[in-house]
């Protein structure tokens, strides 16, 4: 399925452009650089550019996006950096908090504190219930050829022709200041599509092959996936939207589609007709890489426990369901941090099927027109049950969800049983339809990250999602939950014509770019607390460890978990108190009990004192002959006390950056990885003056938690430039070498960290 150009012949390039119906390389010779600017997405970085180099991009984007989990620490952090009006359009959706169940008034007061931040800066507001974020943009924002930043991880739309890119909080706050996003020109991937889905097959069934195939490797992390080929005009404009946001799921970097008559028609049917141009690649362009996806093959597939990437053929798994179940058992339990607790799946089958409790289409990726019509014309006439077996649908905008009702989808879903609720994400990300203990959940959504669907192990709680696609869900529940690929029944055609009803937006959603109303107060809830003062980076740190993971990968949901915790985003210090919760359980009190002793040290630098109850606590001093008045003066003002998470590969999924900002706010100054799994992560890191620090994969054995970490001199090492960074691993008396490496860190990733977060940066300039 996957080449890389580098190895491909002349010939073997030729013959695969000419069968994907794209020119053949002419007999000229290019040189590859030059072969580069033939890419569609390197024609729209370009547009985008600032910097005057299209090595190291600065990039400005068209428009900007968040939710109500993110918008107020966003315009917090902007206000604090010196915002007075939103230069670009900004959404601010309320999409997740939008149940406002739990911390009582605190969801709603964001919302009002959103409301009068749009008409305060000059924003767009979108109530909640209207439509969920990509969504909403995809059919009021996004156009050929633009650039769209939210925070959200799933910001795709580039089968309407736009890159999106989904980035932590503080990226954001750089654009509404009218500074750049800053990045090396990415790789580019060709996603060549031939061949025509089979009857059954849906979106999702093609993005968890595509997911299966990319992620493990790493083959497109932090790369631009670029969608050719005939199989492209065979798709609906809804198939290839649902395709297209999953592609998060593989680490990419963001994705552009050839556009064709089809898009057009779209953006007619959404009355802009003018955000529509063609988009193709040159005759001749260089890709980086080259994956092959005959859509005529592809099967209905299953996402099992605990990733999208984990994805079987629905009748693979039907036939040798007792292995695949007990492999993905043993795999599980690997990361099952709570050994009282007992992952099981071979349990559920029945007569060697297995056997969900609960189904769920929802969001940016479930909730379209299309998928919602193909499963009422599937379910028409039948009954799912009065089982154990629910199904929940969730329309992703109310104009989607009008035109529903209006061809009777609707009415066809709800007579055989299924519940229809309102734009939301929550079920996303654990803050909805949380499936009972030990059930299985089977989902048209985003991922499937271990606690994601709402369980607290804490509790004594563990379910699971696996994602499927929505055909393959209505015929499950037809079923009566026993796991069927919509291939094995018969699929009516899905046809319906969509007609877009822009009133339900224009009568509800506050329209407020270019009119400011700077005199206008914000509006504050009691939960809605400004970040705490951030000091700047030492002369010297002592780093105690604080946490080590040794999964292959840490995702963000469990550095800090989503679901109801999400409610306390506007609140830096109560939601800290999450941290890690769901994988490591003493982090935050170890992380607090080091930060005492820092703050200890600063009141000592401001008041003077005795310092032996802080020395008492230093394993530092404790290991060598006693120090010297000077220099425990000196240790004291020169030297900071801080924690650090160690894992092999943190930061996949969620762009949401209190997975970094949570640390910072407990104390936290670095994390040391093998790698970082996405850009993003790491770009939060930088963000909240954390140090992005890696090392060698062996090395990370050597490390455990309450060890010491001594970095002397790291704010010179980081003012002149230094990748490779001098440390010492200090246990019971002995001093171990470390090397450290900052890789890759712009003159501004230094300022910011040197600063001590983006915060305190903009202050100072």
């Amino acid at each position: 399925m996957i080449d890389n150009a580098d190895r491909l012949s002349r010939e073997e390039i030729n013959n695969r452009l000419t069968e994907a119906g794209l020119a053949p390389l002419s007999g000229k010779k290019i040189a590859k650089e030059t072969a580069r600017i033939g890419t569609m997405a390197h024609r729209i970085l370009s547009a985008h550019n600032r910097s005057g180099e299209m090595c190291n991009l600065k990039l400005r984007f068209d428009s900007l996006a968040s939710h109500d989990i993110t918008y107020v620490g966003i315009i917090q952090t902007a206000r604090a950096s010196g915002l007075t009006e939103f230069p670009v359009p900004f959404v601010l959706t309320n999409c997740h908090n939008s149940l406002c169940a739990v911390g009582g008034t605190i969801n709603e007061d964001d919302h009002v504190f959103g409301l009068s931040a749009a008409r305060k800066y000059g924003g767009i507001f979108v109530p909640a219930h209207l439509a969920v974020i990509h969504q909403y943009i995809r059919e009021t924002m996004a156009g050929c050829g633009k650039m769209i930043l939210a925070s959200d991880s799933h910001t795709r739309y580039g089968a309407l022709g736009a890159m999106g890119v989904g980035e932590g909080g503080p990226e954001i706050v750089k654009q509404l200041l009218e500074r750049t996003y800053d990045l090396a020109c990415p790789e580019v991937v060709a996603v060549v599509l031939d061949g025509r889905p089979a009857p059954g097959v849906g979106p999702q069934d093609v993005a968890l092959s595509l997911i299966r195939a990319v992620f493990p490797g790493g083959y497109v992390k932090n790369k631009v996936m670029e969608f050719i080929g005939p199989g492209v005009a065979r798709l609906p404009i809804d198939f290839r939207n649902g395709i297209d946001v999953m592609t998060t799921e593989t680490t990419c970097l963001s994705s552009v589609w050839q556009t064709d008559e089809q898009v057009d028609a779209w953006y007619r049917i959404h009355g802009r007709p003018e955000d529509y141009r063609l988009l193709e690649p040159a005759d001749v362009c260089w890709y980086d890489g080259v994956v092959e996806v005959d859509l005529s093959r592809v099967e209905p597939m299953i996402a099992l426990p605990f990733h999208p990437s984990n994805a079987w053929p629905i009748s693979e798994l039907n036939k040798n369901a007792l292995d695949i179940l007990g492999e993905v058992e043993t795999q599980g339990k690997r990361q099952m941090e709570n050994p009282t607790l007992e992952f099981r799946l071979r349990d559920k089958l029945v007569g060697g099927r297995l056997k969900a409790d609960q189904g769920t289409v929802v969001g940016c990726a479930g909730g379209t027109f299309d998928n919602i019509v193909a499963m009422a014309e599937m379910i028409d006439r039948g009954s799912i049950g009065n089982g154990e077996f629910p199904l929940s649908i969730y329309p992703a905008s109310q104009p989607v969800f009008l035109e529903l009702i209006r061809n009777r989808s609707i009415e066809k879903l709800m007579s055989a049983g299924a519940v229809i609720r309102t734009a939301f994400c929550g079920p996303c990300f654990g803050a909805g339809d949380t499936p009972a203990n030990n059930a299985l959940s089977i989902r048209h959504a985003t991922r499937n990250f271990p606690n994601r669907e709402g369980s607290i192990p804490s509790s004594g709680q563990l379910a699971s999602v696996a994602l499927m696609d929505a055909r393959s869900i209505a015929a499950t529940a037809l079923s009566g939950g026993i796991l069927t690929p919509a291939t094995e029944i018969d699929v009516p055609e899905a046809h319906a014509a969509y007609v877009f009803d822009k009133q339900v937006y224009d009568r509800r959603i506050y329209q407020g770019f270019g009119r400011a109303h700077r005199e206008e107060p914000l509006h504050f809830g009691p939960n809605i607390v400004d970040w705490p003062k951030i000091e700047p980076l030492p002369e010297n740190l002592l780093l105690k460890v604080a946490c080590v993971i040794h999964d292959p990968v840490t995702t963000t949901d469990e550095l800090i978990p989503s679901g109801e915790t999400a409610s306390y985003r506007s609140n830096p210090l109560k939601l800290a108190g999450f941290t890690l919760s769901r994988k490591d359980p003493g982090y935050v009190a170890r992380a607090k009990a080091f930060h005492a002793l820092e703050n200890r040290r600063l009141e000592l630098l401001i008041e003077g004192g005795p310092a032996d109850d802080l020395l008492d606590e230093q394993p530092f001093f404790r290991s060598r002959e006693k120090p010297t008045p000077e220099e425990i003066g000196r240790f004291i003002k020169e030297t900071g006390l801080a924690t650090v998470i160690c894992a092999i590969r943190p930061g996949d999924g969620s762009a949401r950056e209190q997975a970094a900002s949570c640390q910072k706010v407990l104390g936290g100054q670095a994390n040391i990885a093998v790698e970082y799994a996405t850009k993003r992560y790491r770009s939060n890191l930088i963000n909240w003056g954390m140090l992005p620090f890696t090392v060698e994969k062996e090395r990370m054995a050597d490390l455990a938690v309450d060890d010491f970490i001594h970095i002397p001199g790291i704010r010179p090492a980081i003012l002149s430039g230094e990748e490779k960074i001098a440390a010492f691993i200090v246990r019971e008396g002995n001093r171990t070498p470390l090397e450290l490496k900052l890789e890759g860190l712009s003159p501004e990733d230094r300022e910011i960290i040197l600063a001590g977060c983006l915060i305190n940066y903009y202050a100072r300039k």
